[in-house]
């Protein structure tokens, strides 16, 4: 890997500017191999040297993934003037700049969530080429009917004549629901499920491909994750 400035890798790895990362280094805070780098544009190899920030060790990382348990009433952006969102959730610990939420859920949805810095990696969740289907479960205001599971067993078109890619529903009990998409318009499952006649009590992502949220993520809750980890979201090949 190249090497990069110094101001700029510190800035990358801890939720600071890179004004902040110039000042910190001037003063001595930044080391480097043992040795006190006040230079901001000294050349650091990030997987090779030894870096302390006021002590503690720097561990690079070129991007960083974090699944969080979305709570209702939270925003699914990176930052909002007046509302809190979800990356105001993340730890301190592992907030750095550039996080941003891999999709939208709706303020008052629950359930997973991932969250990351890596551009590319959100691009292929998110491309309507790949099909990637995102699973609920959804709490409703009436019974499930064969009706219900006829309307969803064909193209759904919602009220302002958006036609909806094929969705699926799983009826688990008389007013709860399994229900999943490969694609993320507004409020879209509470639409669909308005042309079927049904209000949503709640909803909870549960899924995004192959890969589930965690039983022991508790809501408002989120733990770092590896890149293989989140590996499944791109191998379900059916739904």
């Amino acid at each position: 890997m190249p090497n990069i400035r110094l101001d700029k890798l510190i800035a990358s790895q801890l939720n600071i500017s890179r004004k902040e990362a110039r000042l910190a280094i001037r003063k001595g805070r930044v080391s480097v191999n043992g040795e006190v780098v006040k230079n901001p544009e000294f050349s650091a190899e990030p997987e090779k040297d030894t870096l302390l920030f006021d002590g503690q060790a720097v561990c690079y990382k070129k991007y960083i993934y974090i699944v969080m348990n979305k709570p209702a009433g939270v925003l699914s952006a990176s930052s909002d003037k007046s509302r809190e969102t979800v990356v105001d959730l993340v730890p301190e610990n592992l907030r750095r700049k550039g996080l941003f939420p891999v999709g939208r859920l709706d303020k008052d949805t629950t359930g997973l969530l991932v969250i990351t810095d890596d551009g590319d990696f959100a691009h292929r969740v998110l491309s309507p080429q790949k099909s990637i289907f995102k699973t609920y479960k959804a709490l409703l205001d009436g019974d499930i009917t064969e009706e219900t599971l006829d309307i969803f067993s064909r193209e759904i078109t919602l009220a302002d004549g958006t036609v909806c890619r094929r969705a699926y529903l799983k009826k688990l009990d008389t007013r709860t629901a399994e229900i999943k998409i490969c694609e993320g318009r507004y409020h879209q499952i509470k639409r669909m499920l308005g042309v079927a006649g049904l209000g949503v009590n709640s909803l909870e992502r549960r899924a995004i491909g192959g890969y589930f949220l965690p039983d022991y993520l508790k809501e408002g809750e989120c733990i770092e994750v590896s890149l293989s980890e989140l590996g499944p979201i791109f191998n379900l090949k059916t739904v």
